[in-house]
């Protein structure tokens, strides 16, 4: 690489990390400025507070003098109707939190259902287990037994074999006289 090469490429690197910065920063930036603009001009053309006697006019009417401000604005200087509104406000609070604190039982009883259905479910597959465990203790106790069985009985077989040929008997000799004894009794 050449020398203009590698300082257009730290250049080229400089101005994208710039942008990448500028694009990370620049909103939040921009938002800040805006906002203490905004507020360097409400300071600047804020309105005179208003001053009114809300008991002495009546509730639908708005008076001419008012014009830049409404009903509303005047019942934020009146103790009563703050009372009022924090009264409400509490009341509504309460209201929510039991509704919350039913819909919470409610929810607990609900949870509470299923875990005792689990529980008789996990105690019916505890005993349908006990059952196959019991079950497969009986059929290897017979396994067992069986098998002692056979090797007794192959015991017994290769005594009575060995006597045979003591006598005389022969393999091939009994499996002829079979056959022969077979034809013999179907003629």
């Amino acid at each position: 690489m050449g020398l203009h090469q590698a300082t257009a490429v730290k250049a080229g690197l400089g101005l994208l990390a710039l942008c990448v910065f500028g694009y990370i920063l620049g909103p939040p930036l921009y938002w800040h400025f805006k906002e203490g603009l905004a507020a360097v001009s409400r300071s600047s053309s804020s309105c005179p507070v208003c001053v009114c006697d809300c008991s002495s006019q009546p509730l639908l009417t708005i008076p001419d003098e008012l014009s830049n401000a409404s009903f509303a604005d005047c019942s934020k200087h009146d103790p009563n109707v703050n009372e009022d509104n924090e009264k409400n406000f509490a009341e509504l609070l309460t209201e929510e939190l039991k509704l919350r604190e039913v819909e919470a039982l409610e929810s607990q009883q609900r949870a509470d259902v299923a875990l005792l259905e689990a529980k008789k479910m996990a105690s019916q597959y505890q005993k349908e287990a006990d059952k196959c465990s019991s079950g497969m203790e009986t059929c290897e106790e017979a396994r067992e037994k069986a098998e002692a069985a056979l090797v007794a009985q192959k015991k017994l077989t290769a005594l009575w074999e060995q006597r045979a040929r003591q006598k005389g008997w022969r393999e091939g000799a009994a499996k002829s006289h079979v056959q022969s004894q077979g034809k013999v009794q179907a003629a």
